[in-house]
């Protein structure tokens, strides 16, 4: 009985410490029917593909509604080398991923968001040039994944603070 009186006062303190549920109310929720009114545009390369079949598969899951935003997203896609050995050839390599997106609202074309994301991951260089090049696209499937999670977050976040209509 002591133990539960003693914890009653930290469950008023959390009760008050302002934290809400983002996704309250599942997919009817505002962030979830925010989320499943934005249809991705078209975006450029294999690096695009990737990211924008992950955006998809990521806003689909919350519903779907007629589109009332339209995600831009550019992206910056560069492998540069890191380590070199004494016969100087490239050990490492890093493969780094970059998004630039903008939510723009159907109805009146304005942008609401415009934000960045990105990641990066290291890659060994290995004798067999096959090994590396399916290193290479393992670290760019794995990339664009973590840039696509990024963009929905952002994209929650923005849905949870916007006023609702």
């Amino acid at each position: 009985m002591r133990q539960l009186a003693a914890l009653a006062p930290l469950a008023l303190l959390l009760a008050g410490c302002g934290l809400h549920p983002m996704y309250a109310g599942g997919t009817r929720g505002p962030v979830a029917q925010t989320l499943a009114g934005v249809e991705v545009a078209p975006i450029e390369g294999k690096a695009g593909w990737l990211v924008g079949n992950a955006l998809r598969d990521k806003l689909s899951a919350m519903g779907s509604v007629q589109p009332r935003y339209r995600l831009d997203v550019k992206l910056d896609d560069e492998i540069s080398g890191l380590g070199v050995n004494r016969q100087d050839v490239t050990t490492r390599e890093r493969r780094t991923l970059r998004a630039r997106f903008q939510l723009v609202d159907l109805s009146k074309g304005t942008v609401l968001l415009d934000d960045t994301a990105g990641s990066d991951a290291g890659i060994d260089v290995v004798g067999s040039e096959y090994a590396t090049i399916a290193a290479e696209n393992t670290a760019l499937e794995n990339l664009s994944g973590i840039v696509a999670d990024q963009i929905v977050a952002r994209l929650a976040l923005y849905a949870h603070r916007a006023p609702q209509p």
